[in-house]
Order: structure tokens, then sequence, then C-alpha cells
């Protein structure tokens, strides 16, 4: 068994989804595979414990060596441990379900949940409208053609009620951010850590950096945000969110924003969906429909939340004698590293963005392009879009009207906006 047939499985699980054949063709997995199928075809179909992500299936007798690369090296929360034999034991009440280790692990013992399979009747029937909602890091990822008006065609051929891009929501937490540090950051030394974006960032300063706790911004991440906004204005819906992240599939279950989010689909799964059922997004139509302003599109590479708070700072207090002085980790280690260095007092930022993947969301472990040429790509559709910052967007200002808030200034107080605000 190996991890391209346990990706073969699952697209073979969303084929007879879709043909209405899938008892039969979970049979014929089962007579074609070997002692490992049951598990892999569990947990590609969505099952396992449903508060989990990450599973083991079986052991590896320590086939990695003891590089740093293991599963082990990469986990930053002492969740990866082994027994006397050398094979992986994962200790659940440490797991942020980050999916470091899926992602290094080259014995194919390691796997992430795929949460798909049981939204295929959902979309089938079409009962109750689904939204897909794509991170930022979308933009180039499927292919040159795909733009995201096709994308936005590729989803409903799907069954899914439409398409709506994150960076609407990073657009409003953008708008939010800068409030509360122009609210909160009145001396040279104060300062916030960003909650925006990263779940492994935010995992890593609420389990190893306590103490920074208090600094952090009380913003939910652009996915929540986004989750929420939608089934505010169209109850009854559900929403599922399909980005670069494995971690993403851990923040969704977190008790209290678990209310967002109904599923998490990576791009590397949608893409073996795509290849499933025959849809190629660059083929397709074209489904207009942009809403996002700059600030909200660059969020998907490294210092795009610090510079789109910043631009947004400088637009709605422009004579601010004390600026963002932004400074961002790049990666797991840079991570530790800056927030070590806080805790010392050896740093002069006041506004401190992380990024658990180096080049941020778009070299995420699920993405399916270059870092760098994601970067690039997420730069251009910023650089294409109508509006610069939040306050310019007038998609952002209506959405605020519907939530009753005529002046920007109030959006911190406004009870409404509760749904942006998590409690640390």
């Amino acid at each position: 068994m190996t991890g391209s047939i346990y990706e073969d499985i699952f697209k073979k699980l969303v084929k007879s989804g879709y043909r209405g054949n899938m008892p039969e063709e979970i049979e014929k997995i089962r007579q074609e595979g070997d002692q490992f199928t049951d598990d892999y075809l569990l947990y590609a179909s969505g099952g396992g414990e449903p508060d989990r992500v990450v599973f083991k299936i079986k052991d590896c007798n320590n086939a990695c060596g003891d590089d740093e690369k293991d599963c082990q090296a990469s986990c930053l929360f002492n969740a990866i441990v082994r027994d006397m034999e050398g094979n992986v034991v994962i200790q659940q009440n440490n797991c942020a379900g980050c999916g470091k280790c899926v992602e290094v692990c080259r014995d194919f013992s390691l796997v992430d949940k795929k949460e798909f399979i049981p939204l295929i009747e959902l979309l089938k029937d079409r009962s109750v409208p689904v939204f897909a909602i794509v991170a930022p890091a979308f933009i180039g990822q499927f292919g040159p053609g795909a733009t995201p008006g096709k994308m936005r065609t590729a989803f409903k051929r799907l069954g899914f009620y439409g398409m709506v891009e994150v960076a609407l929501f990073a657009d409003m937490l953008t708008l939010k951010e800068a409030l509360e540090f122009d609210r909160h950051v009145t001396k040279h030394d104060d300062f916030l850590l960003t909650s925006c974006c990263c779940p492994i960032w935010v995992s890593m300063v609420k389990r190893v950096f306590k103490d920074l706790v208090p600094h952090i911004s009380p913003s939910v991440s652009p996915m929540v945000a986004c989750g929420r906004g939608i089934k505010h204005l169209h109850p009854g819906s559900k929403v599922v969110f399909v980005g670069p992240c494995i971690a993403k599939k851990a923040e969704a279950k977190e008790p209290d924003i678990k209310d967002a989010v109904d599923a998490v689909l990576t791009f590397r799964e949608v893409e073996q969906i795509f290849e499933a059922v025959g849809i190629k997004p660059a083929e397709l139509e074209e489904d207009v429909s942009e809403h996002s302003s700059r600030a909200g599109r660059i969020y998907a590479r490294t210092a795009g939340v610090s510079r789109a708070v910043e631009d947004t700072l400088n637009r709605i207090s422009p004579g601010r004698d004390l600026k963002i002085r932004a400074k961002q980790a790049d990666g797991l280690q840079e991570c530790r590293k800056l927030l070590k260095e806080v805790l010392e007092g050896n740093i002069d930022a006041n506004f401190l963005e992380g990024m658990g993947c180096a080049g941020g969301c778009v070299g995420g472990p699920k993405a399916l392009i270059a870092p760098g040429l994601g970067r690039e790509l997420v730069d251009s559709y910023g650089d294409e879009a109508l509006s610069q910052t939040p306050v310019d967007n007038k998609y952002v200002m209506e959405l605020l009207k519907q939530l009753g808030v005529e002046d920007i200034y109030e959006f911190l107080d406004n009870e409404k906006a509760g749904m942006f605000i998590r409690k640390f």
C-alpha cells in the first residue's frame, strides 16, 4: 500500500459516489487490497473519531531513520513519540492536528482524514445550499487557465451552490485588526500578535508560549469569519473550506468555532475530485464575481497580513504618530524563534505575524504549485483588485451595514460583529 494507492482509493470513492454505486466499489477495493485497506477506506471516506484529523494506519519500524525530517522531529507539540520497537505513537492529548507529520511521512503510515465523501449526496440532491469557500492561495493552483470565474463554475458542476473567496472576509478582518491596533497600541512597547490565517501559529502561542496569549488580537481566522458570514446571510446552509492546509481540518473542529465550517478540503483533494468526475476547470465557462480588495488577496503569502493591516491603518488614520513596525516569521522554526525573542524582550516590532509554512499559505503541504510561483500569482491577483484596502471596498461596506455597522469605527463594539471575535 502506498500513498498514491490511498489517493486512488479516495478518487474511486468519489467517482462511485457520484455514480451511485459506492457499496459495490468498496467491495471491489477490499477484494483487491491488503491488510491495511479497511483502515484506508475508513479514513478516505471520512470515518474515524470525529474530532481527530491525523491517524496511524500501520507501524513503520522507524523506516525514515533519525534524520531531522521524520514525523517525530516535525512535531512542535511533542505529540509523536516512539515505542521500544521504534514504532510511532500519537499522543492525542498533545496533537494539534497540524498535519506536519503526515506531510513528512515517507512510509505512508500516517494519513489525514478526507471529509468529502459524506458531502456527495448533499451535493447531488441540492436540498441544502452548500458553499465552497476558497483560501486566498487558490489563485493559479489548478493551472494557468483555471481563472477564479472558471473555478466557480467547476465547483457548481460538483453541486456546490456557489464559490466564495475567503479574501473578502480577510478584508473584514484586516479592517478589524487595523482598528484593534489603533485602539490598543498606543505606546512604544505595546504590541499585537495577529491571530489571522495560520492555525499552527495560534496553536504555538496557546500551547508553548502561553504568556503571550494576552497580546493575541481577538479575531477569528478568515476561514471562520467567512463560514459564519455565509451562514448569517444564508441560514441553514453548509460551508466547505478549500485550501492548502491540513491544519485547517483541526481548526474547524475546535469547540468554540466549529459552528463555522462543516468540512475542509485541501487543494490536492479537490484536484483528485475533479479528476475523478472528469472536470477540467480551465475548459469551463467563466462565472465572474469579484468582491475582495488587494489587502485580502495577499493574505496567502508571508508578510501579506502585515502589509494589508499597515495599508488599512494608514488609510483610516493617516496622521497617526505610532506606525506599524511589523516583523514576520516564515516557517515553523522562525515562528518559534520569533516568539522566544518576544518573551525575552529582544524585539522592537509592534505587529507580529507568523506563518507555519515557509512562504505562507502558498507554501502549504497540499499546495499544487511551487511557493515562489504561488506568491507571484497572488501578488498579481492582488494588483488586479478594484480596491486596495477594505475601507475602499464597497462589498465590505455593504456587509458591515447588514451587520448594523454604519461607521467603521463602530465595528469593534457592534454586537453582531461578535461573529468575528475569538476569546483566547
